[in-house]
């Protein structure tokens, strides 16, 4: 059966650095999520998490990232333009390790075809554990369009047009 990774990155201690790890602690209190989504808190994240990503058809990443934008705006790269937003100027805070499990999980051939980053702006990383108010406001938004983005790559006949391509 086909699934979907849904990794929340971030470090909880650094306040709106965590917001990934926020949105997944959101989503799994929701009691709707489609049977074929992973949730998944990768922390600062880790190599270890090919494996993760390997084991998946479509992978979705939450993370705070420097979008140059007002906090809590919330933009979706999709696929190649994920990747290209990963090795352009902007970053997110974890830009190496995320570029560099990405790069990982393409060399060895288990780079889901179907990926998006949903990057949150921060507003304050510092010392704290509580999101600021602005970000805070963004993570069941954030959670919304995660789920939507599920549905629309799971839907039957985005399934077939897929599979056509093959």
């Amino acid at each position: 059966m086909e699934s979907t990774l849904i990794l929340g990155i971030g470090n909880t201690l650094l306040r709106d650095e965590g917001v990934g790890v926020h949105v997944i602690r959101y989503l799994k209190q929701q009691t709707d999520l489609p049977a074929d989504a992973v949730l998944a808190d990768g922390g600062t994240l880790s190599f270890s998490l090919v494996a993760d990503i390997e084991d998946h058809d479509r992978l979705i990443v939450i993370d705070a990232t420097e979008l140059g934008a007002e906090p809590g705006t919330i933009r979706c790269l999709e696929n190649e333009s994920m990747d290209s937003f990963l090795g352009g100027i902007r970053r997110s805070v974890h830009e190496v390790s995320l570029l560099d499990l990405m790069d990982m999980a393409r060399l060895t051939g288990t780079l889901p075809q179907r990926r998006a980053l949903f990057g949150i702006q921060p507003e304050v990383v510092d010392w704290g554990h509580q999101l600021s108010p602005r970000v805070e406001t963004a993570v069941p938004k954030v959670a919304e369009q995660v789920l939507k983005l599920v549905d629309i790559w799971t839907m039957p006949h985005n399934r077939q047009i897929q599979e056509g391509r093959s």
